[in-house]
């Protein structure tokens, strides 16, 4: 059974990754919406920088975190001067799991957009809907499966996030261990029996967040179906 300690950074990883998965939801969808409509020139490359993270080697994700955040770096120094640390914080384990988890949010997110055919938002505009609301009356209801699996996509690689933020958060137990930092804690000192119990417990976690979405996917689809 987890120890307190190890219910302490359950609990700590939990919070990261929902925090983090709500903040990303708001900008991936407008990121997945711009992606899927836009057909202007420097599509390719926002298109490259935004999946960046998904090839780089997470590591290397996060000596760029540590770099531009630090205090010799230009949003380090100037946060600096507000008394803003997030290097080495919960802060910096935040940030680190929500740039590393954004992609797939507004990868699958994208593809739903795509799907939906744009006669029917114009037919919507038409009606007198405008941009905004023809979003939310016609494309997101069409979309929301899409919007849904990335949101679980993103909140899974939340929990498991472990290069970018051993990087730029450190594995400080009470402060920036997650489960994953706590895992490979525990294996590296020798106490195996402690890291597969945590193990466990990310395998619990992983398959109820997907079994929930799941469920919610069936009974909208029963609804639907109605």
């Amino acid at each position: 059974m987890p120890t307190a300690e190890e219910f302490h950074v359950v609990l700590f990883t939990l919070r990261i990754a929902a925090l983090g998965t709500v903040l990303i939801l708001g900008p991936g969808i407008a990121a997945a919406l711009v992606l899927a409509r836009y057909r202007g020139p420097g599509k390719g490359v926002l298109e490259t920088l935004l999946s960046l993270p998904l090839v780089l080697p997470p590591t290397a994700v996060g000596i760029f975190l540590l770099n531009v955040l630090a205090r010799r770096g230009l949003v380090g120094a100037w946060l600096a001067r507000w008394g803003i640390e997030i290097v080495f914080t919960w802060k910096a384990v935040l940030l680190a799991t929500m740039v590393m988890s954004f992609p797939l949010l507004v990868r699958s997110a994208r593809t739903a957009f795509e799907e939906v055919d744009p006669r029917l938002v114009g037919i919507a505009r038409t009606l007198g809907c405008g941009p905004v609301a023809a979003f939310f009356r016609v494309t997101l209801p069409l979309a929301w499966r899409g919007v849904l699996a990335g949101t679980v996509l993103a909140f899974s690689r939340a929990l498991g996030e472990f290069g970018a933020t051993v990087m730029v958060a450190g594995n400080i137990p009470g402060r920036t261990q997650t489960l994953s930092l706590a895992i490979f804690h525990e294996s590296q000192t020798g106490r195996d029996d402690r890291a597969q119990v945590l193990a466990a417990v990310t395998v619990l976690l992983a398959f109820v967040t997907l079994w929930t979405a799941e469920i919610i996917t069936r009974r909208r689809t029963r609804r639907a179906g109605a």
